[in-house]
């Protein structure tokens, strides 16, 4: 329609000229780190509409949403061409009713809407990149009603990283809707360094892929395992908290490793403070899936108000590694993580551990408090931390424990 047109022109300009002087990004929009559901790992470039309402559709009945996961996100590929004065339109055969017709459906669900640009010339996928095009893109992305941003790093010949992420931030906040920022350059330039004030959440490594401990070779690039990702990134836990997460990239539960394995994946997500974007396909998914995907205790420990990303303890103990996590009213979370190709019985005597943080400043006092030991994947209470934890952490698994503090106890 010309008038559209002409419209869009006149209101991208105006946001032109008043966004001089501006340059923030939106507070507030992840307080806890972002959950939802990305279509890239197990779909690709196959996205069209129809995909995206029965995801939005699943998200609901699967119990997802009431879970707290809120984004529906479309990664790559759906990108059309741009017209004559530069705005970007959905491909015309996926989606040919109109992305502002489905962040409304997506909407209508009680849900939010997400899309993919990159920093390029091109995506990854080859598609049309944001480059010279930041304030026209992040205002239609405004007029679709868009929610969420996922920003790559494909085709950036030239670009200085924290100039382009900066300059679309800023074109995101002239358009005036809030809209979380997701910044994708696969930590090659330390973002948890210099992006707190730019994103909401900035991706530590490579992509994953759905195996435990692996890495795929790609030639000039290498997809990385659940385990390999875990490792990668130390000592970078105080760059993260509320509005500003590290991101280990998305969730791999569902697409092929084991029951055990998924846990462990969602687990170590979880102590990380990682965001939880589920990249599997919510219309087939196995009641185990469900199980593990939609764990409300497991997920409370991702998204604690505290804020405090965990860390790896002990290296080594009886043939574990121990994570902890400090959360509010003075509660912990304790995972004991088996890398191995056996089970492994523990015995974890609580007394002989004096756990401290230096990022939280917190002390668990486990000789003059006795907390509540509960099992949140069993959801059950095992004991209380007066006693030694003995248990058997299963291959490829964990043991995954919130300690109660009594003053917690109703």
């Amino acid at each position: 329609m010309r008038f559209t047109k002409q419209w869009s022109f006149i209101g991208f300009a105006i946001i032109v000229f008043y966004s001089f002087g501006f340059s923030q990004k939106f507070k507030g929009l992840a307080l806890t780190p972002p959950m939802g559901w990305n279509s890239w790992n197990t779909f690709k470039c196959n996205v069209d509409e129809q995909l995206i309402r029965e995801m939005a559709d699943a998200m609901v009945t699967s119990g997802m949403k009431d879970a707290g996961y809120q984004y529906v996100i479309i990664d790559d590929c759906w990108q059309g061409e741009r017209d004559s004065l530069g705005f970007i339109h959905p491909d015309r055969n996926r989606f040919p009713s109109g992305m502002k017709a489905l962040a409304d459906y997506v909407h209508s669900k009680g849900l939010k809407f997400g899309l993919y640009s990159c920093a390029g010339s091109k995506t990854c996928g080859g598609r049309p990149g944001s480059r010279g095009h930041e304030y026209q893109d992040a205002y239609t992305y405004a007029q679709w009603g868009v929610d969420y941003l996922k920003y790559d790093w494909c085709y950036t010949e030239g670009l200085n990283s924290i100039g382009a992420y900066t300059t679309m931030r800023d074109a995101l906040y002239a358009a005036g809707r809030p809209i979380v920022f997701s910044i994708c350059e696969w930590g090659d330039t330390k973002p948890w360094e210099w992006a707190k004030e730019v994103g909401h959440l900035w991706r530590t490594t490579g992509d994953i892929i759905d195996c435990f401990d692996c890495e795929v070779n790609h030639g000039s690039w290498s997809s990385w395992g659940v385990l390999k990702i875990v490792d990668m990134r130390r000592g970078i836990r105080q760059y993260a908290g509320p509005d500003h997460w590290n991101d280990p990239d998305m969730l791999e539960v569902g697409r092929g490793m084991t029951t055990a394995e998924d846990r462990a994946h969602f687990s170590l997500w979880c102590m990380m403070a990682a965001p939880l974007i589920a990249g599997n396909d919510l219309r087939t998914m196995s009641k185990e899936t469900i199980e593990i995907l939609t764990n409300k205790e497991v997920i409370a420990i991702d998204q604690d108000s505290l804020g405090i990303q965990g860390m790896k303890f002990i290296d080594n103990y009886q043939g574990v590694e121990v994570w902890i996590k400090p959360l509010k009213n003075n509660d912990w979370a304790v995972c004991f993580l088996n890398r191995s190709e056996v089970k492994r019985k523990i015995q974890f005597d609580w007394s002989k551990h004096w756990i401290t943080d230096d990022i939280s400043k917190r002390t668990l006092d486990t000789q003059s408090i006795h907390f509540i030991v509960r099992d949140v994947w069993a959801k059950k209470n095992i004991g209380t931390t007066q006693k030694p934890l003995v248990g058997e952490v299963g291959i490829h698994d964990v043991l995954l424990v919130r300690l109660i503090h009594p003053q917690n106890v109703q």
